[in-house]
C-alpha cells in the first residue's frame, strides 16, 4: 500500500539565501522536483509544496520548502504534517551539517538537534526528535570565522565544482530513504564515495 512521506528541505527565503550553505536543504527538495519535471506552488501552511509520487504506483511525496526563516521552520513543518496527515516519522528534513565534511552525507532517525536550530524547531512542532534526517555536510569554517556567518555564505569555487554531484547524492539517499529504508540508506550513502 503506498504511503505518503513530507520532504522538507531546510533553508532561508528569498534571493538573498538561494545559494549559500544553510540552503542546501532546499537545493536538494529543488533536485527531486526538477528530477519530476515538477514546480512549486504557495500552500497555505506557510511553504511551497509539490505532491508527486517517488514513481508512478509507489509512495506519494510531498515536497516542501517552508516560506519561514530556518530558526522558525517548526510551524509550517508541522502545519503540512497535519494538513496531509502524515506521522513523524514519514517527515524526512532535508538540512546543512557543520559537524560533517563537505561532499558527504549521513542519515540518521531521532537523536540531538546538534546545535542546527532549525532540527531544533521542527523537534518541537512536531512534539517529537523521532523523524528520518538527510543531513549534508558542509563542513566547518576555516581559521576563526564564525559558523553563523559561514552558513550564511555561498559555497567556494571549489565547492561549487561538487556542489551538483552533492545536491543529486542527497537527492538520491532520500528516495532510497523512502523506497528501501534506514538502513538501506545509511549502508550506501555513509560509505566512503569511490
Amino acid at each position: 500500500m503506498a504511503r505518503t512521506w513530507l520532504i522538507v528541505g531546510l533553508g532561508n527565503p528569498g534571493p538573498r539565501y538561494e545559494a549559500t550553505r544553510h540552503n542546501i536543504g532546499q537545493m536538494v527538495v529543488d533536485d527531486l522536483a526538477a528530477r519530476r519535471g515538477e514546480g512549486f506552488r504557495a500552500h497555505k501552511a506557510g511553504a511551497r509544496v509539490v505532491e508527486t509520487w517517488l514513481r508512478p504506483g509507489a509512495d506519494k511525496l510531498i515536497l516542501a520548502k517552508p516560506n519561514s526563516f530556518m530558526n522558525v521552520s517548526g510551524g509550517p513543518v508541522s502545519s503540512l504534517a497535519r494538513f496531509y496527515g502524515i506521522d513523524a516519522d514519514r517527515v524526512v528534513i532535508v538540512h546543512d551539517e557543520l559537524d560533517i565534511p563537505y561532499d558527504t552525507i549521513k542519515l540518521k532517525s531521532g537523536g540531538g538537534h546538534g546545535g542546527h536550530n532549525g532540527v531544533r524547531d521542527v523537534a518541537k512542532a512536531l512534539g517529537t526528535p523521532d523523524f528520518p534526517r538527510v543531513r549534508v555536510g558542509i563542513g566547518r569554517p576555516p581559521g576563526r570565522q564564525d559558523p553563523a556567518d559561514w552558513v550564511l555564505d555561498p559555497f567556494g569555487a571549489a565547492e561549487r565544482q561538487t556542489l551538483p554531484h552533492l545536491i543529486g547524492d542527497a537527492a538520491d539517499a532520500v528516495e532510497q530513504l523512502v523506497d528501501e529504508g534506514l538502513v538501506a540508506a545509511q549502508q550506501r550513502h555513509h560509505a566512503p564515495r569511490p
